[in-house]
């Protein structure tokens, strides 16, 4: 049967457990959040994908667990301290330091990490800003990396409220371009392409002027 507060939810020869002791690979579900190619916000959204996939969300939350009194306690602490373990198998290895406490539950630490990232959002949006707006081709081992490093900076300031539409993304993918590109570029801008198209058409350029 399962508990009062549905903490287990499957029965395995007799004995019921809990979705949570199948995750053997946290790494498998849930991505690192190193704070560059994978950003907080697009971390809590896969973190919460399979958390509610695992019925773990209560966890994160903040719902008040049973009372240490309760028969439930024990199991719903040995899950809270699992699903704990998640997040710090699938942060980089200079976030716990800030946010790791004794006998911390799951929710404290969530809260924890959460105000680590928006107390220094302005500073890295700023950041973001300063390295989105200085990208050239010049700087990237290729046309290929150019485009692909301009779209993830464009993903990283949407997270942190700092939306970058496709004509300002375009119109940084030819500021970057060097004077060869010239021609492309132009047409580019004349026409208003969308970034897939405007991305194809410097690769055409290129394969162009390789041949």
């Amino acid at each position: 049967m399962e508990g009062n507060n549905a903490e287990t939810t499957q029965t395995v020869a007799g004995k019921a457990l809990h979705l949570v002791y199948y995750v053997t690979d946290i790494l498998r579900k849930v991505r690192v959040l190193d704070r560059s190619k994978l950003s907080y916000t697009s971390w809590v959204k896969l973190f919460q994908l399979y958390a509610r996939g695992y019925r773990v969300m209560h966890h994160i939350d903040g719902i008040s667990p049973p009372a240490t009194t309760d028969q439930d306690y024990a199991t719903w602490s040995e899950i809270d301290a699992i699903v704990l373990q998640w997040i710090y198998g699938t942060v980089s290895d200079d976030i716990p330091v800030h946010v790791l406490q004794t006998d911390s539950t799951m929710f404290e630490a969530w809260t924890r990490i959460e105000s680590l990232f928006l107390n220094n959002k302005s500073l890295r949006a700023a950041a973001l800003e300063l390295e989105f707006n200085n990208l050239t081709l010049k700087a990237m081992p290729s046309l290929e990396s150019y485009c692909q490093k301009l779209k993830e900076l464009s993903h990283q300031l949407n997270d942190e409220d700092c939306p970058v539409n496709n004509q300002r993304l375009v119109s940084q993918l030819i500021r970057g371009l060097p004077r060869e590109y010239d021609t492309a570029a132009a047409y580019i801008n004349q026409t208003l392409h969308t970034w897939k198209v405007a991305c194809s058409m410097l690769q055409l350029e290129h394969n162009r002027q390789s041949a």
